[in-house]
């Protein structure tokens, strides 16, 4: 059997990856690697499966004996908030966020509501795929209880609220917020309501088949609504994924906003407060790296995610972010696409600005991500051997650095880029590259595509599509 936990905790095909006999060994693991006492949260998505995975995993925290304080559906967010909030031992989220909704997973959080590291994840998969679980079960007289911790969902948006809220508002913007259908559907529209803007909902009807859109808030997804907003009369659209630990920000004319610009709006953010270290994961590219060393902070490179890793080693962090995901430690070390989209509104009533001219303030460059799928696995890693060694050798001239943290990212005398990874999940190499000019990058482009070519002609690999995301301007549609 492969190894369970992937980038993001476990995730999988219904039946097939993820089973209901699994939920209860992930509960009864859970039980056995903290120890025999105390509790653990547990709640989950709005999938037509979460429930009964759910209701298992609090089943075998209690059969291991912990007690389970069963939340019922909450936003990923709100579950890692509600372990140190709750004084529990670990949490345990049954999601399986962006993916489709015949999918599902788990994710287990530690004491401070934050996401498990590797190693913890390895130690934890040990136990689960053990011969014997016998010896896992507590006796009789200290099997945990079920407890109902439903209102911990009001006292999240209390605290988030009181956080968010500017005493004097300069400005008052109208957002459209799409929860997705999920998790989030009934606690975002409210937080951003009552800190002050005014809301429009869209797709906040909680449905585990998500009829309004696919719950992965990429460019593609949310082209549509770029032209019905302004029939809305709204300045944005803030979109989450399925679980709301992402956030996607759409404006009117601009269309989807890069992540990278919202991590820079974020990070002068933090860096007005004080100077200190911004995490960021390996693909994020020049404007943070800009806004970071203007405002005189220093930028620190995580796996991607892995950024919680980075935090735990580099605990003064003022904040890790990548692509579309946020921690902010001073609210919590954990993803929070929520407290992003409160943070955003803040941001806009306390500057008296609308979202795109604070957007239009920061930096851009022009920049592609590009997916490339292959047959096999062995063909992922043959075609990621041939690219790693062009960008090593100098495919667009003598790198200045390599970097080899996720991947291979290759940085060169004019400040351009290219960043080489294996999908952690597909049979897809990553490859991401940023320049300072659109001529740049283009040419750059060019090279990428004819390596990809050469490689998989001599390795004798197929390539099975495709996909690439241009942004030469700030406008993504």
């Amino acid at each position: 059997m492969g190894r369970l936990f992937g980038t993001a905790g476990i995730r999988g095909r219904y039946l097939e990856k993820v089973t209901p006999e699994l939920a209860y060994k992930v509960g009864l693991a859970v039980a056995s690697y903290v120890g025999q006492w105390g509790s653990a949260t547990v709640g989950h998505d709005v999938r037509t499966t979460s429930p009964l995975l759910a209701q298992l995993a609090a089943a075998g925290l209690m059969a291991g004996g912990l007690d389970a304080i069963y939340l019922g559906v909450v936003p990923t967010p709100v579950l890692a908030y509600s372990v140190p909030h709750t004084r529990s031992r670990a949490g345990i989220v049954i999601t399986a966020s962006h993916n489709p909704p015949e999918d599902n997973g788990m994710k287990v959080f530690d004491q401070n509501g934050m996401e498990y590291t590797r190693s913890m994840e390895d130690e934890l998969e040990s136990i689960i795929l053990g011969e014997s679980h016998e010896s896992l079960h507590a006796p009789w007289n200290r099997v945990g209880r079920l407890v109902q911790g439903t209102e911990v969902v009001e006292e999240y948006i209390r605290d988030l609220v009181d956080r968010a809220t500017v005493p004097f508002p300069r400005y008052r913007p109208i957002v459209a917020v799409d929860c997705a259908n999920g998790a989030a559907s009934n606690v975002t529209p409210r937080v951003l309501r009552e800190i002050g803007a005014r809301v429009v909902s869209m797709n906040c009807h909680p449905d585990g088949f998500f009829p309004g859109r696919m719950p992965e808030p990429r460019p593609d997804v949310l082209r549509r609504y770029t032209e019905a907003l302004p029939s809305l009369a709204v300045e944005a659209l803030l979109a989450h994924d399925g679980d709301a630990d992402r956030l996607a920000l759409v404006l009117p004319v601009r269309g989807f906003v890069k992540q990278d610009l919202l991590i820079a709006l974020f990070a002068m953010e933090k860096l007005r407060e004080h100077r200190g270290t911004i995490i960021v994961s390996v693909d994020v590219g020049l404007e943070v790296e800009e806004v970071v060393e203007k405002m005189g902070g220093r930028i620190v490179r995580a796996k991607l995610g892995k950024t919680h890793e980075k935090l735990r080693e580099t605990p003064s962090a003022l904040m890790a972010a990548e692509p579309w995901k946020l921690i902010d430690p001073s609210w919590g070390p954990w993803v929070d696409g929520i407290y992003q989209a409160a943070l955003l509104v803040k941001i806009s009533m306390a500057e008296g600005a609308p979202l795109d001219r604070l957007i239009e303030k920061l930096p851009f460059y022009p920049s592609i991500r590009m997916s490339i799928r292959v047959a096999s696995d062995s063909d992922k890693e043959s075609l990621y051997s041939a690219l790693r060694e062009g960008l090593i050798s100098g495919m667009n001239g003598e790198p200045v650095s390599v970097l080899e943290l996720d991947g291979v990212r290759a940085e060169y005398r004019d400040r351009s880029w290219v960043l080489v990874r294996p999908s952690g999940t597909e049979t897809k190499l990553r490859i991401y590259a940023q320049a300072l000019e659109r001529e740049r990058l283009l040419d750059i482009i060019e090279r990428i595509r004819r390596l990809v070519s050469e490689a998989a002609e001599a390795r004798n690999i197929r390539i099975r599509g495709v996909e690439e995301q241009l942004n030469l301007d700030r406008a993504t549609f």
